[in-house]
């Protein structure tokens, strides 16, 4: 089962859901025959298919929209928060290649911003699943739901059994007394790489795959700060906005303080390039997490490669 499948079965068996694109078929190609009318491909105009899918869902439709992350939350982000936003439509956004899924693309074209924006709208839900067998957990209870979604697509392969989805529900992968990662997303597989290390260099690694950034599970970030140990945010996303941002704001209204370590984008754009080498210039593969949350736990560098035995990424393409 694939993306494409999946929402071709749901189309099939709920005659409203609707299918658009503004030419992007990456995800969708084989969909135009089968869903014959209720597959729209509105050309490269963002907006007007934003506008177009709040018609449909004022109508009673669920449109399921696909375009370029960055293009779909930067160009259309005024459809979004007025179209969709404020009158609350179940309009579901299909995301994709955002991060550092977007590897070989310059700055116009990377999508690093986009659960910030995202979040800020109310009444919008906004998730991001670690690889392609997660998301296809995910999207049937996503779909269903009457709330307007944001979807951070993912096809990335599964290196991990995930556990049954929930809506507004964290994966908790295991509980760690010296630290624990808090991570989303893509870099779910480069977490897992880095607790693996960490653990062998004689550390209590805990590691969350959040899911959902909103709604976020608060009780389970909760019981990791006050469970005392040091907290990695961890997101392909700028530090401004993203997870750091979401945890920050939910330990000032619980009145907490904690000890937290934020990997991701600070007042930076990435450097393009092939996914190995975005993660290995930008220190985001599993071993420079490793290295750097040693490294805050209080471990040498060179103890710590020398401990873990670290190997070169291998982090597939």
């Amino acid at each position: 089962m694939n993306y494409e499948q999946l929402i071709h079965e749901t189309a099939l068996a709920d005659e409203r859901l609707i299918v658009m694109t503004a030419e992007n078929r990456a995800l969708i190609r084989n969909l135009p025959g089968p869903l014959g009318r209720r597959f729209i491909d509105t050309g490269i105009t963002e907006q007007t298919m934003i506008g177009a899918a709040a018609g449909l869902a004022l109508r009673g439709r669920v449109p399921v929209v696909h375009a370029l992350a960055t293009f779909l939350t930067l160009r259309a982000f005024e459809f979004i928060r007025t179209d969709v936003g404020i009158p609350h439509l179940p309009v579901k956004i299909s995301s994709f290649v955002p991060g550092f899924l977007s590897d070989g693309n310059g700055p116009t074209h990377q999508a690093i911003e986009d659960i910030s924006l995202m979040r800020g709208i109310p009444g919008m839900t906004v998730f991001a699943a670690a690889d392609e067998q997660d998301m296809l957990a995910m999207l049937p209870a996503i779909w269903a739901s009457p709330d307007p979604a944001y979807v951070r697509v993912n096809t990335r392969p599964a290196t991990y059994q995930h556990a049954p989805f929930e809506m507004g529900k964290a994966e908790v992968v295991s509980e760690g007394k010296d630290v624990t990662i808090l991570t989303y997303g893509m870099l779910f597989e480069q977490a897992l790489v880095a607790k693996d290390l960490l653990t062998q260099a004689g550390h209590s690694v805990g590691l969350v795959n959040l899911r959902s950034l909103k709604p976020l599970d608060t009780e389970a970030v909760l019981k990791v700060v006050r469970g005392g140990s040091l907290v990695v945010t961890l997101e392909d996303h700028f530090q401004t906005g993203g997870l750091y941002s979401i945890v920050a704001e939910l330990l000032l209204e619980n009145e907490l303080t904690a000890k937290v370590l934020p990997l991701a984008l600070k007042e930076k754009w990435y450097k393009p390039g092939r996914l190995s080498e975005v993660l290995e210039y930008e220190g985001f593969t599993g071993q420079h997490i490793a290295r750097r949350i040693g490294e805050k736990l209080g471990d040498r560098a060179e103890q710590f490669a020398e401990k873990t035995k670290v190997q070169e990424n291998i982090f597939a393409e």
